[in-house]
Order: structure tokens, then sequence, then C-alpha cells
């Protein structure tokens, strides 16, 4: 496969999250393996992580072009033999375009194609039920792209019922955590009362204060910990994740770590509800409700707390909860996607 060109068309922002990224980068991680040339068109800025990531791979990054004619002269101007678009923002006229000037596109999408004309499409998530032509469509957690941090983690077979009197608590919200899911989910960990080791990401300096101000119960600790590289060792490392239902839910999945999601943002519904659904995932709620006042917010509070106890005293319900993760994501998503992007490559371009 040497002299493939690959084009990777994502943004991370502090608004926007790392999301988009992370699984490009999956994805561009099995294409350099086979020999592709790989390279990054889109926005980084104020993500510091994000451009480590991008460094430590050799991969390149330019300016992401948002229009059909500006991303078509970007395609031929590096030479590119299929572009991977994965935006929610990106003008869906793109893919169009790209396939009508003879370049590959592989339009990464959740639930929606949003109009666009790609040669394949691809919708990671558990059920994805994606309206696209069925020869054109890879669906499901069998897609699942994943980093090499976290294949290497991997274990041979889901987790024991393994009963602890402190539980190891791993709570992160994204890379950015652009909701501000870390603070109320931190409160609801500790109002269960329950022995733990807690660690929780701070993705962003407005969020320190509060988490700061934090007084942990007798049997708790509470440590702080900036963004970090090292966030699969961590997770292989707890007893129990709490993190917001995005692309890191197939992580956690394929780690085999006992998860309690919390759905922090409208596109992240669906998915969200069909996880907890198939029971690979303990279900937190939204959080909207979980910080907001009245009766409503109450009783959604009382619910997670209520939720994180079992999770915190039942070593049967987190093996229960590892075992349907880990059987559900079993790491070698990347690879069939890139399967099938060669094998688009091997027939002629539409013109």
């Amino acid at each position: 496969m040497t002299g493939v060109r690959v084009g990777l068309r994502c943004d991370a922002g502090p608004r926007r999250g790392v999301g988009h990224l992370v699984r490009c980068l999956a994805l561009g991680e099995e294409f350099l393996a086979r020999g592709a040339q790989v390279q990054l068109l889109g926005s980084v800025a104020g993500v510091d992580w994000a451009a480590r990531q991008l460094a430590a791979r050799g991969i390149p990054h330019r300016a992401g072009p948002d229009t059909p004619a500006g991303l078509v002269a970007a395609a031929r101007e590096h030479a590119l033999d299929v572009l991977v678009l994965d935006s929610y923002e990106l003008d869906p006229a793109c893919a169009g375009a790209l396939r009508a000037a003879g370049i590959r596109t592989l339009a990464v999408v959740d639930g929606d194609t949003r109009g666009q004309d790609a040669d394949l499409y691809l919708d990671q998530n558990l059920g994805a039920d994606t309206v696209a032509p069925a020869e054109r469509l890879l669906a499901g957690t069998g897609y699942a792209l994943l980093r090499r941090e976290v294949l290497s983690r991997r274990p041979a077979a889901p987790r024991p019922p393994t009963p602890v009197a402190r539980p190891r608590v791993l709570a992160f919200f994204g890379g950015t955590d652009a909701f501000g899911a870390a603070p109320p989910l931190t409160r609801l960990l500790l109002a269960t009362g329950q022995p733990m080791e807690l660690t929780v990401v701070v993705a962003r300096e407005p969020l320190e204060a509060d988490l700061t101000a934090l007084r942990p119960a007798r049997g708790q600790t509470l440590r702080l910990v900036p963004p970090t590289d090292t966030l699969p060792e961590l997770i292989a490392g707890a007893d129990l994740v709490v993190s917001a239902a995005g692309t890191s839910t197939w992580e956690l999945c394929c780690l085999g770590a006992p998860s309690a999601l919390v759905c922090v943002v409208d596109n992240q519904r669906e998915s969200y509800h069909r996880v907890i659904r198939e029971g690979v995932a303990a279900g937190l709620g939204e959080l909207p409700t979980l910080v907001a006042a009245g009766p409503d917010g109450h009783a959604a509070r009382a619910g997670a707390v209520r939720t994180l106890r079992e999770l915190l005293t039942s070593a049967e319900r987190r093996a229960d909860l590892s075992a349907r993760g880990w059987s559900t994501v079993d790491g070698a998503g990347r690879a069939r996607v890139v399967d099938a992007v060669l094998a688009l490559l091997a027939n002629p371009a539409p013109h």
C-alpha cells in the first residue's frame, strides 16, 4: 500500500472537544502502519494534548478548508487518494464535490449522514442504523476506531468479580470537558459516602476551583490530575470509571472497564440510551437534568447516587459490566475500516 496518501479532515478545540480527532488518530495510525502517508487538515487550536498526539505520530497538521471548492483544492494540492471527513460542522456538500473530483471519501458519522454523498460511511455506534446504501455503510462497534494506547492494554479476558475495600475510581469527561461535567459528577460520587480513591481529570482550569473546594468524607480521597497521555493506563487500573457518553465509551468497552456514563450533549443521547439498554454500561442520566434545580433535578441526582453506590459496593455488578463491554468492542475495528478503504481504492473512482 506504500504511496497511498490519506487526509484526515477534522477539528478539535475547547468547545468542540477532541472526540473527532481521537478516532481520526486511530484511523491514521492504521494507515501509517500499512505504509500510507497521512496528514491532518483541520484546527486543533487551544488543545495542547491534541497537538502532542499528532506530533507523537508524525502526522503533519495543516489548515482545513471548510468549503467544497477549498477542500477539493487542498486535496489536489496534497495529491490525496482518500479524504476522511469527521465533522458535524463541515459543509455536507464537501463529500460530493470530492467524489466528483475523483477523490475517494470516507464520512465518519453518528446516526446522521447530514446529506453527505460519500463513497463510504462509518458509524461506529452500538446498533447503528444510519440511513445509507448498505454496500457503502460500515456500521456498529465492530468498526470502532481505537488508538494504540488502548489496544495495547486490552486484557485477554474481562475482569472477574473482585471485592475491594476502597475502589479506585476514575472520572473524566472528554478531552476538554466542554460542558463542565467534572464538578457535579464528582459531588455525586462523594455523596455516596462510600470509601474510594477517586481520581478526576481536570480538563480546563476554570473547573479546578470548584473541584478543589470539595471535601471528601472519611475513607474517601480525591486526586485532581490534568489531561494526560496516560489515560488508558488510568482506565486499566480503575475499578470503576465515570465518563461522558462520547467516543471514549468504546475505549472503555475495549479495555473491559466497568463504567457509568452521563449524557452531556444532545448528539450523545441516542448512543447513550442504546448502551444503557444493552447493559454495556450503567446510566447516570443527562447532565442538564443532573444539575437542574427543583424536584426533577433532585430526583435525578438521588437516582445517580444510588447507581454509583451499587457499583462501588458490588463486585459482581462491576464484573458484569466489564464482560458486556469487553465482548462489545474487540479492538479490530480500525483494521476493518482500512481494509474497506483499500478495497475502495482498488476500484476506479467515479467521474
